[in-house]
């Protein structure tokens, strides 16, 4: 499966400078948040596949106008083409406003998630806005990690954990992928593209987790 990954910035490659046809490679398109309403709306208009999508810390038009054409994950587990999604947007509280949680209160939202997850037998992607707590984050107060996503990931080791909300501009030393205990984690600002193959499920105390091999476009991607 083809996944396009799209956070926080505007890709003029695939906007300013799009061509008909740009899209067709991918199955799937995830948003991990902080991009206008018009742009997603491009962005699923011209794909012939899904557009999943969390909000970030800076959307509050997600309360008001809720998502159209595209399929909301937050807060939720979702099966798109037999992938299984779980979505859990928003950052760290640092002030009042929209999509901001505190570790407790995101940790409380993970938990919602168990009776579906026990349903389903794990999840393969973990979207959101926020990195995990000390991978990929930052020690400001903005950008600091949520350590409840580590949980998550120690777990159930999905394939996947795509998330935005660190920059490049101001994160130069943060990977576009890298990898946490054999899953793929990809920082998704402006775009990524990365290849998800196969699903293994496995018995034990931690049953039926999602594994399979990630592979990323870049050079670095590949080499995991």
């Amino acid at each position: 499966m083809r996944v396009l990954a799209l956070s926080d910035e505007e890709s003029k490659y695939y906007y300013d400078y799009y061509t008909p046809g740009m899209l067709d490679e991918f199955d799937l398109i995830v948003a991990c948040g902080d991009l206008r309403p018009g742009y997603l709306d491009f962005i699923a208009s011209m794909a012939r596949c899904p557009l999943v999508c969390v909000p970030g810390n800076h959307d509050a038009w997600y309360q008001k106008e809720p998502p159209g054409g595209w399929i909301d994950a937050d807060g939720k587990l979702v099966k798109v083409k037999g992938l299984r999604i779980v979505g859990l947007g928003g950052s760290i509280r640092y002030r009042e406003g929209p999509n901001q949680y505190t570790e407790r209160q995101m940790a409380r939202r993970a938990r919602r998630l168990r009776r579906a997850l026990r349903k389903a037998g794990g999840f393969d992607l973990l979207l959101a806005h926020s990195p995990a707590r000390g991978l990929n984050d930052l020690d400001s107060p903005t950008h600091k990690g949520f350590e409840c996503f580590n949980k998550l990931l120690d777990a159930y080791r999905p394939s996947c954990f795509v998330h935005g909300h660190v920059h490049s501009s101001y994160a130069v030393h943060v990977p576009q992928f890298c990898q946490h205990n054999g899953t793929l984690v990809v920082n998704a600002c402006g775009h990524a593209a990365f290849e998800l193959e196969g699903r293994r499920q496995e018995a034990g105390s931690r049953r039926q987790e999602a594994g399979g091999i990630c592979r990323g476009a870049s050079r670095s991607a590949r080499s995991v």
